[in-house]
């Protein structure tokens, strides 16, 4: 069992949903997202999400566009999201961190450190940081099928997006690949977007359950205690991000991983 299952499994024994806030790693600061992650643990955080930088990020809104364009500035490519991963788990070996980014940087990093074998290299090396699932947003579930079981063999988790226009067709092909938990758009457009529909998400739910077996967490357009209490009584988890990197963006250094953490715990107690 991976640790994304083993946590789900864990909170449905104790009737609780799972709290999994995102932020881009390395924003606002290069150094600050090992502290940031521990502080987000900290206010009840259940998994991570940790935002891959990358140049044209096709999915996301301008919050989490520019929190990505800082990143980058501070010189944060994946390499690096690797060592915070493996400074994160020096000192946490049970929350589940998640990558999620596009194939791009992937792709590039493979090329870059080959393996005679012909093995992944960032498979391997992802496995050995910590890393416990991915969500690669430009990567089709039905282009997947060898790329899931070579993170599987590695105790990893592919992680897919479904969104409101998703077919029963591409639930079904997504349900084929996906382990760990799905991570349903609430939304139609990019990060940060528009206003929750609760009644909406409320009605696809069982539709996306119909294909998919494993845990249904929910994002985009959580902003608030509210909302995220609204959407934790119909799915399995709550996603936030946008807002996080709102908070904290124009924060003192040492004031970020305090900000996010009393924001998270406002969000558990709402959830509890």
């Amino acid at each position: 069992m991976s640790r994304i299952a083993a946590t789900f499994s864990q909170l449905k024994s104790q009737g609780r949903k799972a709290l999994i806030p995102y932020v881009t790693a390395g924003f606002p600061f290069a150094d600050v997202t090992p502290e940031l992650m521990h502080a987000m643990v900290a206010g009840g955080a259940d998994v991570i999400e940790l935002g891959v930088p990358f140049s044209d990020p096709s999915a996301d809104g301008p919050v989490i566009q520019q929190a990505g364009e800082k990143a980058l500035a501070n010189g944060i490519g994946l390499a690096k999201v690797l060592d915070i991963v493996r400074a994160f788990r020096s000192q946490d070996n049970t929350t589940p961190v998640v990558l999620m980014g596009y194939a791009n940087p992937v792709e590039r990093y493979d090329i870059k450190h080959r393996q005679a074998s012909g093995d992944s290299a960032f498979v391997r090396d992802a496995a050995a940081a910590g890393v416990d699932g991915m969500l690669i947003v430009d990567y089709p579930p039905e282009e997947c099928v060898e790329f899931a079981a070579r993170l599987r063999a590695h105790g990893m988790d592919l992680i897919f997006l479904l969104a409101p226009t998703s077919t029963d067709s591409r639930m079904a092909q997504v349900a084929e690949v996906a382990s760990g938990y799905v991570y349903y758009v609430s939304l139609k457009g990019v990060t940060g977007s528009g206003a929750l529909d609760v009644e909406a998400v409320e009605a696809m739910l069982p539709r996306i359950r119909q294909h998919v077996k494993v845990p249904v967490g929910v994002g985009f357009g959580i902003r608030d205690a509210v909302t995220a209490k609204a959407i934790s009584k119909v799915a399995d988890a709550v996603v936030i991000g946008s807002k996080i990197i709102q908070l904290i963006e124009n924060q003192p250094r040492d004031k970020v991983a305090a900000v996010a953490h009393d924001f998270l715990k406002e969000i558990r107690t709402a959830l509890d």
